[in-house]
């Protein structure tokens, strides 16, 4: 076994614990988890095939609310088991021990799914990938946000659900737009020719930073204006594409507004993931009758299902932020504690939270 490691490390290690559920139809909140401290990993004695991560940044998205109940409601994610520690869907951290002669230290990985919240862990190798040096050196992260799941939920969305396209002259809702992958969408559409995109968000701040910052036409404040009034203004010739980050009450308004042959694009639904119904949330006779009369696709996307288009995918969104055509916008919160109270936030609105919500475990 070729194994190296990199000095001895006396720092304390830390890890998040799931502590308990906030009901199905509950809200979280920092005391469904607790952090405690753990033992270091033995660089020394690491299994073939495994590495010792100093974890730099984990993400923190709203689809971990789906694993605090007893069932998860998707088959591709489990439930947190009680007083276990936690893993989420994310996450970037740098090699400090390698069992593995692929990987050498001082390397910089990442991986989509069971990436632990502790601040040292180890890892199967085949369960990360090496990030590159040219592209990340600078700014890590971006393997969490525009150049990662983040972002090819957002490109894959647009292409594959959306059908976006310079000749199709579609207007563009975004729901949820200054958020992670919302803030990501709605550069898409206007990148590949949408011919309005508006975005609909939750302060005044936020609305300045999509049509200001991210080249969205107009941001609607749900929580301020009358919504369908903003929205028959915004788009006078109807809605083509709506892209769905949240369901309830803000996306019926959305889809009563839409024209024939339409596309919503089923991302997620945050507004009901403290409600204990089935995914997709089921919507209201009336709506079924538009999305049938008006011949509207409204089918969930999952990202994982169009795996085989992940590198094409990211070497497009790469090619574009190197060219200054789309920007990433990060919130980012320092230290492994403050996680729960970073995710309990995000899922009341979190009012300073704009484009991805990741945190600082340690500096890189």
């Amino acid at each position: 076994m070729n194994l190296t490691h990199q000095g001895s490390h006396r720092e304390h290690n830390l890890r998040v614990i799931f502590h308990s559920r906030p009901g199905v139809n509950g809200e979280p909140t920092a005391d469904n988890f607790k952090t405690e401290e753990c033992p270091m990993p033995d660089a020394e004695s690491l299994p073939r095939g495994f590495l010792m991560i100093k974890n730099l940044y984990i993400s923190v998205d709203p689809a971990l609310r789906c694993r605090m109940n007893e069932d998860t409601g998707v088959h591709y994610m489990k439930a947190y088991q009680l007083n276990t520690p936690v893993d989420g869907l994310g996450g970037v951290g740098e090699v400090m021990a390698s069992a593995d002669p692929k990987i050498e230290v001082g390397d910089i990985v990442s991986a989509t799914f069971l990436w632990p919240w502790a601040s040292y862990f180890t890892i199967e190798s085949t369960n990360v990938r090496k990030l590159q040096k040219d592209l990340f050196s600078q700014h890590p992260s971006l393997a969490l946000s525009l150049l990662g799941g983040t972002g090819l939920t957002a490109y894959l969305g647009m292409v594959e659900r959306g059908h976006v396209t310079r000749e199709g002259q579609q207007t563009v809702v975004v729901s949820s737009a200054a958020g992670a992958t919302g803030s990501v969408a709605g550069q898409v559409a206007r990148i590949l020719g949408a011919k309005r995109v508006v975005g609909i968000c939750g302060t005044e701040e936020k609305c300045c930073i999509l049509t200001r910052e991210l080249g969205f036409d107009t941001a609607i404040n749900y929580k301020k204006d009358d919504v369908a009034a903003e929205l028959t203004k915004a788009c006078p010739e109807g809605i083509h594409v709506y892209f769905d980050n949240v369901g309830g009450v803000l996306s019926e308004i959305v889809i009563d507004k839409m024209v024939q042959n339409g596309h919503v694009i089923l991302c997620g639904q945050i507004a009901m993931y403290n409600k204990d119904v089935p995914y997709p949330p089921p919507i209201e006779a009336r709506l079924k009758e538009i999305l049938q009369e008006r011949n509207i696709t409204r089918e969930r996307f999952l990202v994982l299902n169009h795996a085989e288009k992940f590198e094409q995918s990211l070497s497009v969104l790469a090619e574009w932020y190197a060219a200054g055509m789309i920007k990433v916008k990060e919130t980012v919160v320092e230290g492994l504690g403050n996680a729960p109270k970073a995710f309990a936030s995000m899922m009341r609105g979190g009012n300073n939270n704009i484009g991805k919500l990741i945190i600082c475990v340690n500096q890189p």
